[in-house]
């Protein structure tokens, strides 16, 4: 019996890995379509060949700088910023053992929103770098308050107590810095990270995002086989010799790290740390290795492809990418609490 146990555990990972590989090869080939379709759409269409000349030639002045300058900076900071929400979702959701856990649900992003505002009220003189620093220390605080406030004294963190938390700090932040936005007249510079958006994304954002989020992804995959271990119990965990606090708190700040950086240059895009990890865990399965690379390429590819459909459903105009990615994520998560997704 043991035997036949084996057997089919193998052929089960077996099959997983194949699905994990068939995966990756699918979503990248789809993001690299929609990298090159986000450069290629907008106010000036401009041909697959003309942006492949201005990438790497330079010719036609005029398309050259459209696409260096503004369309491939864009379309690199949509495919990294949904990549670091997917893992942070995804992150969250294997440490809480709570299927509707991600950034913008626990508060992470709408405290990091909520400094934005402060520092815009106080007329602060900052740059991109500083711009970071602020989003980090809003998602930090709110990150840590979250836990505080979920944490049970033997048993680690109450997975229904962090969604309460995180959703009532979360709207409590957003709505004291729309307060602040209309005493001090910022309502319409504050509405981009309250809804969010990649109209200012530039080459400074995407060095930003990179140098800053990389190590969190790093260490996320580095800690995935913790993270499916705490996945399946307080008690297997224990049992199993892992420190669970520990893996906790490493998670948070991985999770701090990459939806800090992302505030940052996206502002408040909810819903793509609830959606992607869902979808790849019904594919390959509650193990966490496979889950965290999976979502990397899923969330990039998801984030792309809403960037273009926010610039094309109503132009000249356009719709703030956040308002894309909030259509398809409530249907999505009423679904879960339709279904009765699990939570403790």
């Amino acid at each position: 019996m043991d035997e036949i146990s084996q057997v089919y555990h193998q052929k089960l990972t077996s099959r997983r890995v194949i699905m994990t590989i068939s995966l990756l090869i699918v979503g990248l080939i789809l993001l690299v379509f929609g990298i090159g379709l986000s450069i290629s759409l907008g106010a000036k269409d401009i041909s697959f060949s003309t942006v492949m000349n201005s990438i790497f030639t330079g010719k036609h002045a005029l398309d050259s700088q459209i696409v260096r300058d503004v369309r491939l900076p864009r379309a690199v900071a949509a495919a990294l910023v949904g990549a670091f929400l997917a893992v942070s979702g995804a992150v969250m959701q294997g440490m809480t053992r709570n299927p509707i856990a991600e950034p913008s649900v626990l508060g992470i992003t709408q405290g990091a929103t909520l400094t934005i505002s402060i520092a815009f009220a106080m007329q602060a003189k900052i740059g991109g770098a500083g711009l970071m620093f602020i989003a980090f220390i809003g998602a930090s605080l709110s990150g840590l308050l979250v836990y505080f406030l979920s944490s049970r004294s033997k048993n680690g963190v109450d997975p229904a107590k962090l969604a309460l938390a995180g959703t009532a700090l979360g709207t409590l932040f957003i709505s004291v810095a729309v307060a602040i936005a209309m005493y001090h007249n910022l309502s319409q510079q504050l509405s981009f990270w309250i809804v969010g958006g990649l109209t200012t994304a530039k080459w400074e954002g995407v060095q930003l995002l990179f140098f800053a989020g990389i190590w969190g992804v790093i260490a996320a995959i580095i800690l995935s086989p913790s993270i499916t271990i705490l996945s399946l119990g307080e008690e297997v965990a224990i049992g199993l010799g892992k420190k669970t606090n520990t893996v906790r708190i490493m998670g948070i700040i991985i999770v701090i790290l990459l939806s800090g950086s992302s505030v940052a240059v996206a502002g408040n895009i909810a819903f793509v740390g609830l959606i992607v990890p869902q979808i790849v865990r019904s594919l390959v399965g509650p193990d966490y290795r496979l889950i965290i690379p999976c979502s990397f390429v899923l969330g990039a590819t998801l984030l792309v492809f809403s960037d273009i459909i926010a610039r094309m459903i109503n132009q000249p105009y356009e719709t703030p990418v956040g308002s894309i990615t909030a259509l398809l994520g409530v249907p999505f998560f009423l679904y879960l609490v339709r279904k009765g997704a699990r939570v403790s």
